[in-house]
């Protein structure tokens, strides 16, 4: 998968994301292709980028503790 130009890219801030936190986390897609996440202390830095078929998988695994460290 190429890398896609996110210049342009709309970003959403986490629902879960309040005023003060340390810990947001923002996401973009172009709705078919390609999801991206960054982290919103550092919006000009890294994003990681897959396919979008791949986001609800990565949603559910975040959600119920499937990426935690045992």
């Amino acid at each position: 998968m190429l890398s896609p130009d996110l210049t342009n890219a709309v970003w959403r801030k986490s629902s879960r994301s309040s005023g003060g936190s340390a810990n947001c986390v923002e996401l973009a897609t172009d709705g078919t292709t390609w999801a991206a996440i960054r982290d919103s202390k550092d919006p000009s830095g890294p994003a990681l980028i897959f396919p979008r078929s791949s986001l609800n998988s990565l949603l559910l695994q975040v959600k119920t503790g499937g990426l935690d460290p045992q």
